[in-house]
């Protein structure tokens, strides 16, 4: 056996995860904010306001597809977000500690839906699992831990 699989994996808990998410949000927003100025103009924030819904196709492109498609990619090909990265964390498939599966890794993603629904408590539940495991973990089947140089699979 492999002396790192040896060890229990450090389970990255709520407020550190919180601290990642905001990152991720603020990247988001530095990124898609000058791409919609761009495309629509000052006018697309009255016309946001106005409507209450996206602006037109490329609005929901760069709000909802690019963000998605860039979350799932960089949680394939660097096991983390750059927030998950900027606090030192992965995402490993649960049983296994390995890297998860890209049907995994879709499957989180859209399981935040479920994790963010009733209240945020799926969000909020990884405060108080004893793996920090959210719901969108648990139905993927995966957990955040802290990434400490050696491969753990």
């Amino acid at each position: 056996m492999h002396e790192a699989s040896a060890r229990r994996p450090e389970y990255v808990g709520f407020w550190k995860r919180v601290l990642a998410a905001l990152i991720d949000t603020l990247i988001v927003v530095v990124v898609s904010v000058p791409l919609l100025l761009a495309i629509y103009g000052t006018s697309y924030f009255s016309q946001t306001q106005q409507s209450g819904a996206f602006v037109g196709v490329w609005d929901f492109v760069v709000q909802v597809v690019l963000p998605a498609v860039a979350v799932i990619l960089f949680w394939k090909f660097r096991g983390a977000t750059p927030g998950k990265m900027a606090i030192s964390a992965k995402i490993v498939d649960a049983t296994t500690l390995g890297a998860p599966t890209p049907g995994q890794l879709v499957g989180r993603y859209f399981a935040y839906f479920v994790s963010i629904l009733p209240l945020g408590l799926g969000l909020i539940w990884v405060g108080f699992d004893h793996r920090k495991q959210g719901f969108h973990d648990k139905l993927a089947n995966t957990v955040v831990i802290y990434e400490d140089g050696d491969d753990l699979a």
